[in-house]
Protein backbone atom coordinates (compact mmCIF):
# COMPACT_ATOMS: atom_id res chain seq x y z
CA UNK A 1 0.00 0.00 0.00
CA UNK A 2 2.86 2.18 0.80
CA UNK A 3 4.53 1.64 -2.98
CA UNK A 4 0.79 3.09 -4.19
CA UNK A 5 0.31 5.79 -1.80
CA UNK A 6 3.80 6.94 -2.33
CA UNK A 7 3.22 6.91 -6.25
CA UNK A 8 0.27 9.21 -6.05
CA UNK A 9 2.55 11.76 -3.90
CA UNK A 10 5.23 11.72 -6.45
CA UNK A 11 2.32 12.39 -9.02
CA UNK A 12 0.99 15.08 -7.02
CA UNK A 13 4.45 16.96 -5.99
CA UNK A 14 5.35 16.30 -9.91
CA UNK A 15 2.04 18.27 -10.64
CA UNK A 16 2.72 21.20 -8.31
CA UNK A 17 6.20 21.89 -9.80
CA UNK A 18 4.88 21.44 -13.26
CA UNK A 19 2.44 24.22 -12.46
CA UNK A 20 5.41 26.60 -10.49
CA UNK A 21 6.97 25.74 -14.09
CA UNK A 22 4.21 27.03 -16.33
CA UNK A 23 2.67 29.61 -14.00
CA UNK A 24 5.59 31.31 -12.33
CA UNK A 25 7.63 30.27 -15.66
CA UNK A 26 5.96 33.87 -17.31
CA UNK A 27 6.89 35.57 -14.75
CA UNK A 28 10.14 34.87 -14.28
CA UNK A 29 10.62 35.22 -18.57
CA UNK A 30 8.76 38.98 -18.13
CA UNK A 31 11.79 39.38 -15.35
CA UNK A 32 14.44 37.85 -17.98
CA UNK A 33 13.19 40.22 -21.17
CA UNK A 34 13.08 43.07 -18.83
CA UNK A 35 15.52 45.30 -20.53
CA UNK A 36 14.59 44.51 -23.97
CA UNK A 37 11.13 45.81 -23.55
CA UNK A 38 11.57 49.21 -25.27
CA UNK A 39 10.36 52.04 -22.88
CA UNK A 40 9.85 52.18 -19.05
CA UNK A 41 5.92 52.67 -20.02
CA UNK A 42 6.70 49.42 -21.76
CA UNK A 43 8.49 47.51 -19.54
CA UNK A 44 5.72 48.75 -16.59
CA UNK A 45 2.72 47.75 -19.05
CA UNK A 46 4.79 44.41 -18.91
CA UNK A 47 4.66 44.07 -14.77
CA UNK A 48 1.26 45.20 -14.65
CA UNK A 49 -0.01 42.17 -16.92
CA UNK A 50 1.03 39.83 -13.81
CA UNK A 51 0.69 42.10 -11.18
CA UNK A 52 -2.44 40.40 -9.56
CA UNK A 53 -0.94 37.06 -9.95
CA UNK A 54 2.44 36.62 -9.92
CA UNK A 55 2.97 36.21 -5.98
CA UNK A 56 -0.15 33.90 -6.30
CA UNK A 57 1.57 31.46 -8.80
CA UNK A 58 4.08 30.77 -6.65
CA UNK A 59 1.93 29.05 -3.86
CA UNK A 60 3.02 25.87 -5.74
CA UNK A 61 6.46 25.96 -5.58
CA UNK A 62 5.55 26.23 -1.63
CA UNK A 63 3.17 23.19 -2.22
CA UNK A 64 5.69 21.23 -3.93
CA UNK A 65 8.78 22.05 -1.42
CA UNK A 66 6.94 21.46 1.17
CA UNK A 67 5.12 18.42 -0.18
CA UNK A 68 9.06 16.94 -0.63
CA UNK A 69 9.69 17.82 3.32
CA UNK A 70 6.56 15.86 4.38
CA UNK A 71 6.35 13.55 2.49
CA UNK A 72 9.27 12.28 0.81
CA UNK A 73 11.70 13.27 3.73
CA UNK A 74 14.77 10.89 2.51
CA UNK A 75 14.40 12.61 -0.67
CA UNK A 76 14.88 16.19 0.85
CA UNK A 77 17.46 15.32 2.81
CA UNK A 78 19.72 14.20 0.12
CA UNK A 79 18.62 16.97 -2.55
CA UNK A 80 19.14 19.97 -0.24
CA UNK A 81 22.74 19.85 0.86
CA UNK A 82 23.76 18.91 -2.94
CA UNK A 83 22.27 21.70 -4.08
CA UNK A 84 22.35 24.32 -1.16
CA UNK A 85 23.86 26.97 -3.02
CA UNK A 86 21.40 26.72 -5.85
CA UNK A 87 18.68 26.91 -3.47
CA UNK A 88 20.23 29.79 -1.89
CA UNK A 89 20.32 31.85 -5.22
CA UNK A 90 17.10 30.96 -5.98
CA UNK A 91 15.74 32.02 -2.81
CA UNK A 92 17.47 35.14 -2.71
CA UNK A 93 16.22 36.04 -6.48
CA UNK A 94 12.96 35.39 -5.79
CA UNK A 95 13.23 37.58 -2.68
CA UNK A 96 14.71 40.18 -4.31
CA UNK A 97 12.41 39.98 -7.41
CA UNK A 98 9.73 40.36 -5.02
CA UNK A 99 10.69 43.44 -3.51
CA UNK A 100 11.85 45.05 -6.34
CA UNK A 101 8.30 44.55 -7.75
CA UNK A 102 6.53 46.42 -4.99
CA UNK A 103 9.04 49.21 -4.60
CA UNK A 104 9.48 50.34 -8.34
CA UNK A 105 6.03 51.85 -8.17
CA UNK A 106 6.17 53.21 -5.16
CA UNK A 107 9.86 55.10 -5.50
CA UNK A 108 11.14 57.77 -8.06
CA UNK A 109 14.25 57.96 -7.24
CA UNK A 110 15.85 54.66 -6.91
CA UNK A 111 12.89 53.46 -9.72
CA UNK A 112 16.11 52.23 -12.38
CA UNK A 113 17.33 50.31 -9.56
CA UNK A 114 14.20 48.95 -8.30
CA UNK A 115 13.44 47.81 -11.99
CA UNK A 116 16.81 46.05 -12.49
CA UNK A 117 16.47 44.27 -9.07
CA UNK A 118 13.57 42.66 -10.85
CA UNK A 119 15.47 41.70 -13.83
CA UNK A 120 18.52 40.44 -11.85
CA UNK A 121 16.06 38.43 -9.30
CA UNK A 122 13.97 36.78 -11.82
CA UNK A 123 17.74 35.60 -13.91
CA UNK A 124 19.23 34.25 -10.70
CA UNK A 125 15.64 32.46 -9.91
CA UNK A 126 15.54 31.20 -12.91
CA UNK A 127 19.43 30.05 -13.57
CA UNK A 128 19.74 28.61 -10.52
CA UNK A 129 16.05 26.33 -11.02
CA UNK A 130 18.03 25.23 -14.16
CA UNK A 131 20.95 24.77 -12.51
CA UNK A 132 19.52 22.90 -10.20
CA UNK A 133 17.37 20.41 -12.43
CA UNK A 134 20.79 19.86 -14.86
CA UNK A 135 22.30 18.91 -11.33
CA UNK A 136 19.47 16.03 -10.40
CA UNK A 137 19.22 14.78 -13.80
CA UNK A 138 22.63 13.63 -13.98
CA UNK A 139 22.52 12.19 -10.75
CA UNK A 140 23.29 12.96 -7.16
CA UNK A 141 25.61 10.49 -5.22
CA UNK A 142 24.20 9.02 -1.95
CA UNK A 143 25.82 6.89 0.49
CA UNK A 144 23.98 5.27 3.64
CA UNK A 145 21.24 6.85 2.90
CA UNK A 146 22.82 10.12 2.65
CA UNK A 147 24.60 13.04 0.33
CA UNK A 148 27.99 12.18 -0.22
CA UNK A 149 28.64 14.25 -3.37
CA UNK A 150 30.94 17.40 -3.39
CA UNK A 151 29.70 21.04 -3.12
CA UNK A 152 29.95 21.82 -6.48
CA UNK A 153 28.66 18.71 -8.49
CA UNK A 154 26.11 20.14 -9.57
CA UNK A 155 28.27 22.21 -11.68
CA UNK A 156 28.81 20.86 -15.08
CA UNK A 157 28.26 21.79 -18.79
CA UNK A 158 25.45 19.68 -18.92
CA UNK A 159 23.56 21.42 -15.54
CA UNK A 160 25.08 24.52 -17.93
CA UNK A 161 23.11 23.50 -21.04
CA UNK A 162 20.25 22.93 -18.59
CA UNK A 163 20.38 26.69 -17.46
CA UNK A 164 20.73 28.13 -20.95
CA UNK A 165 17.71 25.76 -22.09
CA UNK A 166 14.90 26.60 -18.96
CA UNK A 167 15.90 30.42 -19.53
CA UNK A 168 15.47 30.68 -22.85
CA UNK A 169 12.06 28.89 -22.04
CA UNK A 170 11.24 30.83 -19.28
CA UNK A 171 12.05 34.08 -21.80
CA UNK A 172 9.06 32.57 -24.25
CA UNK A 173 6.82 32.23 -21.98
CA UNK A 174 7.58 35.81 -20.80
CA UNK A 175 7.10 36.58 -24.46
CA UNK A 176 3.86 35.08 -25.52
CA UNK A 177 2.18 36.24 -22.21
CA UNK A 178 2.99 39.44 -23.51
CA UNK A 179 1.71 38.72 -27.05
CA UNK A 180 -1.51 36.97 -25.50
CA UNK A 181 -1.85 40.33 -23.35
CA UNK A 182 -1.10 43.60 -24.55
CA UNK A 183 -1.66 45.32 -27.73
CA UNK A 184 -0.31 47.77 -30.22
CA UNK A 185 3.19 48.33 -30.40
CA UNK A 186 4.09 45.85 -26.93
CA UNK A 187 2.60 43.15 -28.11
CA UNK A 188 3.90 43.50 -31.59
CA UNK A 189 7.51 43.70 -29.70
CA UNK A 190 6.85 40.53 -27.90
CA UNK A 191 5.74 38.75 -30.90
CA UNK A 192 8.89 39.94 -32.59
CA UNK A 193 11.07 38.64 -29.51
CA UNK A 194 8.92 35.45 -29.25
CA UNK A 195 10.06 34.26 -32.67
CA UNK A 196 13.74 33.79 -31.88
CA UNK A 197 13.18 32.25 -28.35
CA UNK A 198 10.70 29.93 -30.07
CA UNK A 199 13.59 28.26 -32.81
CA UNK A 200 16.01 28.72 -29.64
CA UNK A 201 14.35 27.03 -27.32
CA UNK A 202 13.16 23.81 -29.54
CA UNK A 203 16.81 23.38 -30.66
CA UNK A 204 18.10 23.83 -27.02
CA UNK A 205 15.07 20.88 -25.82
CA UNK A 206 16.65 18.31 -28.62
CA UNK A 207 20.67 19.57 -27.10
CA UNK A 208 19.57 18.35 -23.79
CA UNK A 209 17.42 15.77 -24.23
CA UNK A 210 20.12 14.13 -26.88
CA UNK A 211 22.82 14.77 -24.06
CA UNK A 212 20.11 12.98 -21.26
CA UNK A 213 20.00 9.60 -22.78
CA UNK A 214 23.96 9.59 -22.62
CA UNK A 215 24.22 11.41 -18.91
CA UNK A 216 23.13 7.94 -17.19
CA UNK A 217 23.02 4.36 -18.92
CA UNK A 218 19.57 3.78 -17.66
CA UNK A 219 18.15 6.88 -18.94
CA UNK A 220 19.12 5.18 -22.52
CA UNK A 221 17.28 2.13 -22.01
CA UNK A 222 13.79 4.07 -20.72
CA UNK A 223 13.97 5.39 -23.78
CA UNK A 224 15.41 3.49 -26.54
CA UNK A 225 14.03 -0.08 -24.94
CA UNK A 226 11.81 -2.35 -26.04
CA UNK A 227 8.76 -2.01 -25.11
CA UNK A 228 9.71 1.85 -23.94
CA UNK A 229 10.33 3.03 -27.26
CA UNK A 230 6.81 2.64 -28.40
CA UNK A 231 5.68 5.20 -26.08
CA UNK A 232 9.00 7.32 -25.28
CA UNK A 233 9.06 8.60 -28.69
CA UNK A 234 5.42 9.99 -28.97
CA UNK A 235 6.99 12.36 -26.75
CA UNK A 236 9.17 14.31 -29.52
CA UNK A 237 6.63 13.94 -31.92
CA UNK A 238 4.06 15.64 -30.01
CA UNK A 239 6.98 18.01 -28.95
CA UNK A 240 7.28 18.84 -32.82
CA UNK A 241 3.56 19.09 -33.24
CA UNK A 242 3.17 21.55 -30.27
CA UNK A 243 6.37 23.43 -32.02
CA UNK A 244 4.89 23.82 -35.58
CA UNK A 245 1.72 25.36 -33.29
CA UNK A 246 3.57 27.67 -31.23
CA UNK A 247 5.25 29.09 -34.18
CA UNK A 248 2.09 29.27 -37.03
CA UNK A 249 0.46 30.85 -33.78
CA UNK A 250 2.93 33.58 -34.03
CA UNK A 251 2.74 33.71 -37.70
CA UNK A 252 -0.97 34.36 -38.17
CA UNK A 253 -1.56 36.28 -34.75
CA UNK A 254 -2.97 33.57 -32.58
CA UNK A 255 -1.71 34.84 -29.53
CA UNK A 256 -3.75 32.18 -27.15
CA UNK A 257 -2.98 29.17 -29.96
CA UNK A 258 1.28 30.63 -28.97
CA UNK A 259 0.94 30.36 -25.18
CA UNK A 260 -0.85 27.26 -25.20
CA UNK A 261 1.38 25.62 -27.44
CA UNK A 262 4.55 27.04 -25.43
CA UNK A 263 2.93 25.25 -22.24
CA UNK A 264 2.80 22.12 -23.75
CA UNK A 265 6.38 21.78 -24.81
CA UNK A 266 6.73 22.30 -20.95
CA UNK A 267 4.28 19.70 -20.07
CA UNK A 268 5.41 17.39 -23.09
CA UNK A 269 9.24 18.02 -21.99
CA UNK A 270 8.06 17.44 -17.75
CA UNK A 271 6.69 14.09 -19.34
CA UNK A 272 10.47 13.11 -20.47
CA UNK A 273 11.71 13.97 -17.21
CA UNK A 274 9.07 11.53 -15.85
CA UNK A 275 10.38 8.59 -18.07
CA UNK A 276 13.58 9.56 -17.88
CA UNK A 277 13.20 9.19 -13.68
CA UNK A 278 10.41 6.50 -12.96
CA UNK A 279 10.74 4.92 -10.45
CA UNK A 280 13.30 7.16 -9.10
CA UNK A 281 12.40 10.68 -6.80
CA UNK A 282 16.66 10.91 -7.06
CA UNK A 283 18.91 9.37 -9.90
CA UNK A 284 20.14 7.48 -9.81
CA UNK A 285 19.49 4.86 -7.25
CA UNK A 286 16.65 6.40 -4.81
CA UNK A 287 13.34 5.17 -5.36
CA UNK A 288 9.95 6.58 -5.07
CA UNK A 289 9.14 3.57 -2.39
CA UNK A 290 12.70 4.22 -0.58
CA UNK A 291 12.26 7.86 0.08
CA UNK A 292 8.67 7.87 1.44
CA UNK A 293 6.96 8.73 4.47
CA UNK A 294 5.25 5.89 6.97
CA UNK A 295 1.95 5.01 5.58
CA UNK A 296 0.00 6.67 8.61
CA UNK A 297 1.92 9.71 7.35
CA UNK A 298 1.15 9.59 3.78
CA UNK A 299 -2.35 8.74 4.70
CA UNK A 300 -2.69 11.31 6.89
CA UNK A 301 -1.45 14.51 4.67
CA UNK A 302 -3.21 13.03 1.90
CA UNK A 303 -5.89 13.78 3.39
CA UNK A 304 -5.14 17.56 3.61
CA UNK A 305 -3.91 17.67 -0.17
CA UNK A 306 -7.48 16.57 -1.28
CA UNK A 307 -8.59 19.73 0.46
CA UNK A 308 -6.06 21.83 -0.07
CA UNK A 309 -5.26 21.57 -4.10
CA UNK A 310 -8.42 21.47 -5.36
CA UNK A 311 -8.78 25.21 -3.61
CA UNK A 312 -5.41 26.20 -4.84
CA UNK A 313 -6.80 25.60 -8.24
CA UNK A 314 -10.22 27.12 -7.45
CA UNK A 315 -8.66 30.39 -6.30
CA UNK A 316 -6.14 30.42 -9.16
CA UNK A 317 -8.51 29.83 -11.96
CA UNK A 318 -10.81 32.24 -10.60
CA UNK A 319 -8.32 35.20 -10.23
CA UNK A 320 -7.06 34.59 -13.40
CA UNK A 321 -10.70 34.95 -15.17
CA UNK A 322 -10.94 38.05 -12.87
CA UNK A 323 -8.10 39.65 -14.36
CA UNK A 324 -8.46 38.20 -18.67
CA UNK A 325 -8.46 40.35 -21.37
CA UNK A 326 -5.65 43.17 -23.14
CA UNK A 327 -4.12 45.09 -20.48
CA UNK A 328 -3.95 48.98 -21.30
CA UNK A 329 -1.60 51.73 -20.74
CA UNK A 330 -4.33 53.12 -18.09
CA UNK A 331 -4.81 49.61 -15.77
CA UNK A 332 -2.21 50.64 -13.18
CA UNK A 333 -0.92 48.60 -10.47
CA UNK A 334 -2.53 49.40 -7.24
Amino acid sequence: MITDLATIWAALIAFAVLAYVCLDGFDLGIGILFPFLGTRADRHLAMNTIAPVWDGNETWLVLGGGGLFAVFPLAYAVVMPALYPLIIMMLLGLIFRGVAFEFVHRTRRMQAFWEWGFAIGSMLAALAQGLALGGLVQGITVANRSFAGGTWDWLTPFSVLTAVALMTGYALLGATWLNLRTEGMPQLNARAIARPLAVGFVALIGAVSLATVFVRPEYMDRWFGWPAILYSLTVPLLVLAAAWALWTGLRDDLAGRAFLATLAIFALSFAGLGISFFPNIVPPGLTIAEAAAPDTSLKFLLVGASVLIPLILSYTAYSYWVFRGKVRPEDGYH
